[in-house]
């Protein structure tokens, strides 16, 4: 039988990384809105780790499956870590990326690259009936460029570089970024710890 889980997201472009990188044909995924599942969560941690353990529990409480929950943004050094948390939320959650991402660059303009040091953060929590919740971090390290790139990708991707690849996220494949993204590291940790269960 299946092992259902149910994923706190209605983000579409989320849903579709966690599928893809998660991919086990043991694994039932679903998303809130499959699930049939409606609560307005109030995300009002001040890290990564306790924004996904308030959204795993409250979904949680609505259903008898494992509930997977994820907060993640991103954190520019030279802008002691903004926007961080609140990434989503960065000038207004209805503002577009394409602002801010522009918002940014401006923030940046003529510091110098090696001082614009970045990474994005990932955590997960996992809400498992009867036991006590998982949280797990994954990050990837990089540097905001000058100007973004690439068309794949969403969010902060187009002006996030990776150091060794000299390229934005959004420039990678769907199958390259998995492979070492934030939310893929978290997502293969996670991974492991649930299959113990």
């Amino acid at each position: 039988m299946k092992k259902k889980i149910i994923f706190a997201t209605g983000n579409e472009n989320k849903m579709t990384e966690i599928r893809q990188i998660l991919n086990d044909p043991d694994w039932d995924i679903l998303s809130m809105k499959e699930a049939g599942i409606e609560v307005d969560v109030v995300e009002d941690g001040v890290t990564f780790e306790e924004n996904a353990l308030i959204k795993a529990k409250a979904v949680a409480a609505c259903c008898d499956a494992i509930v997977l929950a994820d907060d993640s943004g991103l954190e520019i050094d030279y802008l002691n870590g903004e926007p961080g948390v609140y990434s989503a939320r960065y000038a207004g959650r209805d503002t577009s990326y394409e602002i801010k991402n522009q918002m940014l660059l401006d923030r940046l303009r003529g510091v110098p690259r090696q001082e614009r040091t970045a990474r994005f953060v990932c955590a997960i929590a996992a809400a498992i009936p009867g036991r006590e919740p998982i949280v797990v971090r994954g990050t990837i390290e990089g540097y905001i460029g000058e100007k973004p790139a690439g068309e794949n990708g969403f969010g902060y991707d187009p002006i996030f570089y990776v150091e060794d690849l000299n390229c934005s996220t959004a420039q990678l494949t769907p199958e390259e970024k998995n492979a070492r993204s934030h939310r893929g590291n978290a997502l293969r940790l996670i991974r492991e710890r649930i299959s113990e269960l």
